[in-house]
């Protein structure tokens, strides 16, 4: 069973534990530079944003999930990102976080929430596309922060 809640400050540290163990891997998310638990901590703080944390029974942290406003999103967008426990997919952790969060986003007000996935995360497509996000744009050829290029796909979800 996983239980949902806001994540706050104190878990921020098993959060980026969770973050960097994906950048680590590799090949699921445009990060590539290790986060810091004070990094979460600033990203937390920031107006316009919410975050959930999915937990198991024995409160272990199995998945987190944020949205946040973006300069470069159309008025009343938001963007959203999501990371699951790595072995832990496909189990339901993903679409539980994306319910509690799209009540959020249209309590706080907006009226639609942007996903940009790097075009070979095929399990983050599927995710995507499987909670009602439509391709919006695509974006050929973008950097990473290491200087590697890949294709994104840029979607986004009517409130």
């Amino acid at each position: 069973m996983i239980h949902i809640r806001r994540a706050g400050a104190l878990d921020a540290a098993p959060m980026a534990e969770l973050l960097n163990a994906i950048i680590a891997k590799g090949g699921t998310t445009a990060m590539v530079d290790p986060v810091t638990t004070a990094q979460l901590r600033e990203r937390m703080r920031l107006p316009g944003a919410a975050w959930h944390l999915a937990e198991d029974t024995q409160g272990t942290l199995m998945g987190f999930q944020w949205i946040e406003p973006h300069p470069d999103l159309p008025e009343g967008g938001v963007d959203v990102a999501t990371f699951v426990r790595i072995g832990e997919t496909g189990i339901g952790i993903g679409s539980s976080l994306f319910e509690e969060t799209r009540k959020a986003a249209k309590d706080m007000g907006y009226t639609h929430i942007h996903a940009i996935i790097r075009a070979d995360n095929s399990g983050g497509m599927a995710y995507y596309q499987s909670r009602g996000f439509e391709t919006y744009r695509l974006l050929p050829d973008s950097p990473l922060g290491d200087g590697r290029r890949v294709d994104k796909v840029w979607k986004r979800y009517e409130l």
